[in-house]
């Protein structure tokens, strides 16, 4: 896969930039969300990967990423639903295009801390005008783990101290639909943790300096490799969602 001149020279992005704060910020500000004072409860039907699976994106596809999205359910009580990983791939010579969306279910998804985050696929992609301006409820304070921990963005919250790790994996479309062009994606559609070739990422804080605001397409990766997903501002992790 080719590394274009284009590419590098967008991802000196958030990499390893310090967060702001958000005092600095202010309370009021825009950048930083609220979560209203009483949201709708429900069971975990949404998380972030709480670690990547090690190896950069090479998650062994979408079966392997389903069973790490499984494995973390399981160590919190939650092993009874299918989960799926939300993730995209590209199509091959052999293989049709895979689009994020349609593993997911029909919602609603709630997070670890009962919140939900989105009622139906539309409300999730903003599917409509009126959708999408109404939005998702997909921000720093609601896209934690599986564990109802805070995944550090590039607001820096009290008690989380730890770097920048928004560039959440998905190799998806803002509608939730595949990538068509010959440009790789996916690393190899979850396969590859070499230093060439991307993988497009959202930011789940919905927050940046430098590019997208989307919790499913902000930028692609630096490379495919464990170290080029820390240096561009992730860690290799994806998002998990209950389908059933």
């Amino acid at each position: 896969m080719k590394t274009t001149a284009a590419v590098l020279g967008t991802l000196l992005l958030c990499a390893n930039t310090a967060p702001l704060s958000v005092s600095a910020l202010g309370q009021d500000s825009p950048m930083v969300p609220q979560i209203p004072s009483r949201p709708e409860k429900g069971p975990i039907s949404f998380f972030v990967t709480s670690v990547g699976m090690g190896d950069g994106a090479n998650l062994g596809g979408l079966a392997g990423a389903d069973t790490h999205c499984q494995k973390l359910a399981k160590a919190v009580g939650a092993e009874d639903r299918t989960w799926r990983a939300y993730l995209s791939t590209q199509a091959t010579v052999d293989e049709r295009a895979i689009n994020a969306r349609d593993r997911i279910g029909q919602g609603p998804w709630y997070n670890a801390n009962g919140v939900r985050i989105a009622a139906h696929l539309g409300q999730l992609h903003g599917d409509t005008l009126e959708l999408a301006r109404k939005g998702n409820f997909i921000n720093i304070r609601t896209a934690v783990t599986e564990a109802g921990d805070i995944v550090p963005g590039e607001v820096r919250i009290v008690g989380v101290e730890a770097r920048n790790q928004h560039d959440i994996l998905t190799g998806t479309k803002p509608d939730g639909t595949a990538f068509t062009d010959t440009f790789d994606r996916t690393c190899s559609n979850w396969t590859s943790n070499r230093e060439d070739g991307s993988a497009n990422v959202g930011h789940h804080d919905r927050i940046t300096s430098f590019t997208s605001q989307s919790w499913v397409d902000a930028h692609p990766s630096r490379g495919c490799s464990q170290e080029n997903l820390i240096s561009t501002g992730g860690a290799g992790q994806f998002y998990c969602f209950a389908s059933d």
